[in-house]
């Protein structure tokens, strides 16, 4: 390991050569308080910027134990220290001036849910702290500028630093009631479990957002009431009690009016799957976390999926028990998306009707009694709903704005006015009762029996990649990833929350195309393997030790399963 000082010397011996110059700097440095290490050099101030990461040891950061106790703690925390750093950088980037990217210094920039991050890592049993971050290596023309690189890293980045991965810096209270809200969605999150429920709802949650690209709470929003009848009371360990509505395991419906909070709500119980930092409004948002937000997806590669359960007997022959198609449509695709769902060991289903095939949803009678069951191979949605739960234990919450026949499946229904629910199960029960024999959802034929789809698919390499390590990857924002010019669409994974957790789906589908994919695996058992790989050593599982840069965030079991779902060179 160098000295803070051979660094200095260096950078005076290099300064006004030609940028290639820089990548000399690579390597450890011992700063008074930290260790920098210099990981990737950019070879151009136009190129991505350069990789570099902060070392504090546990002694010196000198966070207490309480803070990080728990698996959850250990995240909010990392979190916390990361938006701190982030918000010191802002006061000094671009200060440093160059061409390009000079004098760029950042991290990764959470939104409002609290995500397992490559860009700060706490390790558990010793304290030691880990920030990574890029800064835009300043050049004049393609000339190396030295002196204004030696003001990052020798003035800039320690202040920076001093006031954001330091114990003694921080707002002890802060830290502490950061810890305490995640040990309490925590104990949501099991209490959900022990009482058969599949989400919390807490009321005074604001649900609303403030746009449609903020994903800040909404000012002036309407806060969530529980219906009476549908009160939760929880104790938590730092809250103490807490109040809420409780969706039950089953068949729960959501209906109201258009622009009454329907898909708020639904949106809400996307995104419980993970905890929210303060202040967001949905922080006791707590939804059962294997739960996966379902539609149609026009378009999709859909490769050996048993779809039988909900399509059949095919006009033209085709096979649905090892379905494939590169083009399905938005039945065929809902109907897979299910049948995914369901083998990644998804307890929950959250489905909304406008984002949904209709015709894989309902057929009423009338369109029952005109085109005869043998006629039509699609077996819908609402005819297999019970069955899911009961025979599988799968539970599904539903927003339904114009069909009454779920009235006749639902365990509850919720009506939605005004942002406010109301339990009007037993009112909708009634009228559906009336209008039984008359109307679409009474049953008038048996549906086809089923077993659960069979789990047994392989995947071999993609020949074209096979015995390459130089795969290029490219994330598409939220819309998906590119492996080798080849485009996996993601943008209808809904409870996908930040950008770097595509990244990180890049990663884990290099790795399985290297390393684990072998036409002997199933999918089951390939993801299987990449948790455990994540478990025992999180992102450098999957990395490697020294390929691990800031702009990664853990994706959970269900993206995994879908993304490699969606991988057509496979």
């Amino acid at each position: 390991m160098n000295t803070s000082q051979e660094l200095r010397n260096m950078l005076r011996q290099i300064d006004r050569k030609g940028y290639p110059a820089y990548k000399q700097l690579r390597g450890t440095y011992r700063f008074p308080e930290y260790v920098l290490d210099i990981e990737h050099v950019q070879g151009d101030p136009f190129a991505a910027p350069s990789k570099v990461s902060i070392h504090v040891d546990g002694g010196t950061a000198a966070f207490p134990e309480e803070l990080y106790r728990l698996p959850c703690q250990k995240t909010a925390l990392e979190d916390t220290l990361l938006r701190e750093m982030g918000k010191q950088l802002r006061t000094v980037s671009f200060q440093a001036k160059g061409s390009g990217k000079s004098g760029l210094m950042s991290v990764s920039s959470p939104g409002q849910e609290v995500l397992e991050r490559s860009g700060c890592q706490l390790e558990a049993d010793t304290g030691n702290l880990i920030l990574r971050m890029e800064i835009g290596f300043p050049a004049n023309g393609r000339t190396i500028n030295a002196r204004e690189l030696e003001k990052i890293l020798f003035d800039f980045l320690p202040k920076c630093a001093g006031k954001s991965l330091y114990y003694k810096a921080l707002d002890a209270g802060k830290l502490q009631k950061t810890a305490q809200l995640a040990e309490d969605q925590h104990a949501v999150r099991n209490e959900l479990k022990q009482r058969g429920l599949v989400a919390f709802v807490a009321n005074g949650a604001i649900l609303p957002r403030e746009s449609g690209v903020s994903s800040r709470p909404m000012k002036g929003a309407v806060p969530f009431q529980s219906p009476p009848s549908m009160e939760v009371e929880l104790t938590l360990p730092n809250k103490g009690k807490i109040v809420g509505m409780g969706i039950k395991k089953g068949v729960t419906l959501i209906v109201g009016g258009g622009y009454h909070g329907k898909s708020t709500l639904l949106k809400a119980l996307e995104l419980g799957v993970y905890n929210h930092i303060a202040g967001d409004g949905r922080e006791f948002v707590i939804t059962d976390d294997t739960a996966m937000k379902l539609r149609a997806e026009d378009g999709r590669s859909v490769r050996d999926v048993d779809i039988s359960m909900f399509i059949r007997n095919l006009p033209n022959g085709k096979e649905t028990d090892v379905f494939c198609t590169e083009d399905a449509s938005g039945s065929t695709s809902q109907a897979a998306n299910v049948v995914e769902a369901m083998e990644t060991g998804s307890d929950v289903f959250l489905i909304d009707e406008d984002t949904s095939a209709t015709n894989f949803m309902i057929r009423d009678e009338l369109m029952q009694r005109v085109v005869h069951r043998e006629e039509e191979p699609i077996t819908p949605y609402i005819e297999r709903i019970r069955e899911l739960y009961e025979e599988y234990g799968i539970s599904t919450v539903l927003v339904a704005g114009s069909s009454g026949s779920y009235f006749y499946k639902a365990d509850c229904i919720v009506q939605m006015n005004r942002y406010v629910p109301a339990d009007i199960t037993e009112f909708a029960k009634e009228q559906a009762r009336l209008c039984a024999g008359t109307d679409a959802g009474a049953d008038a034929l048996d549906s086809p029996a089923f077993g659960k789809p069979a789990f047994q698919r392989t995947f071999s390499q993609n020949r074209k990649l096979a015995g390459s390590d130089r795969i290029k990857m490219k994330t598409m924002g939220m819309d998906g990833i590119s492996i080798d010019r080849e485009t996996i669409n993601l943008r209808y994974l809904e409870q996908l929350a930040d950008p770097e957790q595509l990244s990180m789906l890049a990663q884990i589908v290099k790795y399985a195309e290297l390393r684990i994919f072998d036409g002997k695996k199933t999918l089951v058992q390939v993801v299987d393997h990449l948790e455990k790989k994540m478990r025992e050593k999180g992102f450098a599982g999957i990395c490697g030790d020294r390929g691990v840069y800031s702009g990664l965030a853990m994706p959970r079991r269900q993206e995994i399963f879908a993304c490699l779902n969606r991988y057509r060179q496979l």
